[in-house]
């Protein structure tokens, strides 16, 4: 037998074959699925993050552009408020790209991770805080434990059909090794095991008898960085411009609707509208990757939705010029059946009315200002009075707060029934409404 045939035989067992990582199986029950979700979390990358980087994580992860993922917490903050603890929970146990670990895990000593113990107390703090919070002071009943449900399912699913897509690469964790002149030096553990695992000698024979060229040496490459898919990016879109203008024209229309008279047009229903079309601008946006811009507008529109549907504002009237009314009317002919005016203040005298006329009737409607009526000492006032929000003082009666009740009721004066019948029905929307005698 020659040498050269040994020489091959050796060489083609002892050579170093490929390794390839076997090929994720299917996911095929949920326990499963939220196995391979932990162990195939996603990273919170460097580049294309807003604040942590939880939102292009998942976005990443199972190739959804992130700003979907940022309009579905937004909604879920102002629907329940679990947008908030779920985006903390992330921070929490997402690690980053180059992390072995997540904070949480850090925090309890299982590897190295960017997130430094002392802020991830200060996490582990603020989600119990937000959690407990979301689940307790919801405006909306029972939003918190919709917006959990929701959030688990969607996660759940996206992982089920896309959990073995953009699976990222794990970072190997590297150990402290003491050197004895007072250093430390950080060795790759895989590395460390492959350098001190015995060589092996097939033929059990002093290999000083054989007469073999030695094997090329070669180092180990170093560990991959775990890299993403990003999405392909594109031309910039017109998309937030175009959304933007349609949106000021859906407002600018409302207005004006409610100013001719359209009273389904209220502040609750423009704000709506608005957000429905920056709404469909945001979920367009994701698709031709533009009009990211629009969160801005979203968010402080979303806010003020929410605080015209708490607050009872269906009373509310705009309409009418604006500046400060001041009439003294001295005939009933000179007495206006509507005194209605959108922002300024309103000072009807009725004083000089003359007495013993037919009984009178008049509206003063008054969108944001004060309101004030006086009578003759002598009517008879049979009288309705009402703000949106502020103080209502009719004669020996006050209400003061956002919504209250009419003050309703009819005053004779100090000398009893029998003075001139006047009927005042006056409103406000914002400000105070004082009705006395002159």
């Amino acid at each position: 037998m020659s040498a050269g045939r040994p020489c091959r035989m050796l060489f083609g067992m002892s050579g170093a074959s490929e390794t390839r990582a076997p090929k994720p199986s299917p996911l095929n029950g949920f326990e499963e699925t939220v196995k391979d979700f932990w162990v195939s979390r996603p990273r919170r990358p460097h580049a294309g993050r807003k604040v942590a980087g939880v939102a292009a994580a998942i976005g990443y992860r199972y190739g959804i552009d992130p700003v979907v993922v940022r309009i579905a917490l937004v909604v879920a903050t102002i629907f329940g408020g679990f947008g908030v603890p779920f985006y903390l929970l992330g921070w929490l146990f997402l690690p980053g790209e180059s992390d072995e670990v997540s904070g949480f895990e850090s925090l309890i000593g299982r590897g190295r991770s960017s997130v430094s113990p002392a802020f991830a107390v200060v996490l582990s703090v603020l989600t119990v805080v937000s959690i407990g919070g979301s689940f307790s002071g919801s405006w909306f009943d029972g939003g918190a434990l919709i917006s959990f449900a929701l959030i688990t399912i969607a996660l759940y699913l996206l992982h089920r059909n896309r959990g073995q897509e953009n699976r990222p690469a794990p970072v190997v964790a590297r150990s402290q090794a003491f050197t004895g002149n007072g250093a430390f030096t950080m060795t790759d553990t895989a590395t460390e095991a492959a350098e001190t695992k015995p060589g092996w000698d097939p033929l059990a024979a002093d290999p000083a008898g054989w007469d073999l060229p030695e094997p090329p040496s070669s180092t180990p490459p170093p560990p991959t960085p775990p890299t993403y898919e990003r999405p392909e990016r594109r031309r910039n879109s017109k998309v937030g411009s175009v959304t933007f203008a349609l949106a000021v024209l859906t407002a600018g229309g409302g207005v004006l609707a409610n100013l001719n008279g359209a009273s389904w047009f209220s502040a609750q229903h423009i704000v709506g509208l608005v957000l429905g079309v920056v709404g469909i601008g945001l979920v367009t946006g994701a698709f031709a990757r533009g009009g990211r811009g629009l969160i801005g507008l979203a968010v402080p529109l979303a806010i003020a939705g929410m605080v015209l549907t708490t607050v009872p504002f269906e009373n509310f009237d705009f309409r009418g010029g604006a500046g400060d009314i001041k009439e003294t009317p001295h005939s009933v002919t000179d007495l206006k059946p509507l005194y209605q005016h959108a922002a300024g203040n309103i000072d009807l005298d009725l004083t000089e009315l003359p007495a013993g006329s037919a009984p009178i009737t008049t509206n003063v409607v008054n969108g944001a200002g004060d309101t004030t009526v006086t009578v003759p000492d002598t009517a008879d006032v049979t009288f309705d009075c009402h703000t949106g929000a502020g103080s209502t003082e009719c004669f020996n009666r006050s209400t003061d707060g956002i919504s209250q009740d009419a003050l309703t009721g009819t005053d004779y004066g100090k000398d009893g029934p029998g003075g001139q019948k006047i009927t005042l029905h006056v409103k406000n929307s914002v400000g105070n409404v004082e009705v006395r005698r002159g």
